[in-house]
């Protein structure tokens, strides 16, 4: 894959031509990648409903062995399953602007995607990554998330706009298709 500028989309990889994507990351990115996670994960849904489950646990059991009136025991359980889902909620933005602290100094993006893996270069730096790395992806209406196997919790965000033409976004979907677990 080479990744020293031209026309590397016209590159052949022996299964397809590779895909470039030139993008500026935006926090609204990190926030829809980690929201997609979240829905369509095991792990991003224990992580989201971990927290409100524990309270109301915890809540009932506390109620038990208070011998709380039974509207003490249904005001409490309601306030305190919103103060934890509104907790939750917060605890993905927070991590989305955290990821997105990661990159901002990166700056603008070129992506290069074949079937070997992914060639990131920006202001700052650049890195490769090997389909290897990754298990599956999901689609969003403007991202492709990557994401770690089952010891990486690895993610990457591409977002769609960041196509040449709209043809880019179907090819991409293509590769991803043939190397990694569609969710």
């Amino acid at each position: 894959m080479d990744t020293r500028g031209g026309e590397s989309s016209q590159q052949d990889t022996g299964r397809g031509a590779a895909v470039e994507f030139v993008y500026q990351p935006m926090v609204a990115d990190f926030e829809e990648a980690v929201r997609g996670r979240a829905r369509r994960t095991s792990a991003g849904r224990l992580q989201v409903l971990a927290g409100p489950l524990v309270v109301v646990a915890a809540m009932l059991v506390f109620s038990v062995l208070q011998d709380f009136a039974l509207p003490v025991l249904i005001i409490s359980l309601v306030l305190s399953l919103a103060a934890a889902s509104w907790g939750a909620v917060r605890g993905l933005r927070t991590m989305a602007r955290r990821m997105f602290s990661v990159m901002e100094p990166y700056g603008q993006c070129r992506l290069v995607t074949d079937d070997r893996g992914m060639v990131s270069t920006g202001e700052r730096g650049s890195f490769t990554v090997d389909w290897t790395v990754f298990r599956e992806y999901l689609e969003t209406p403007g991202l492709f998330v990557v994401l770690g196997g089952d010891r990486a919790s690895g993610m990457a965000v591409l977002p769609k706009r960041g196509a040449q033409n709209p043809a880019d976004v179907d090819r991409l979907r293509e590769i991803l298709d043939r190397n990694l677990k569609r969710l």
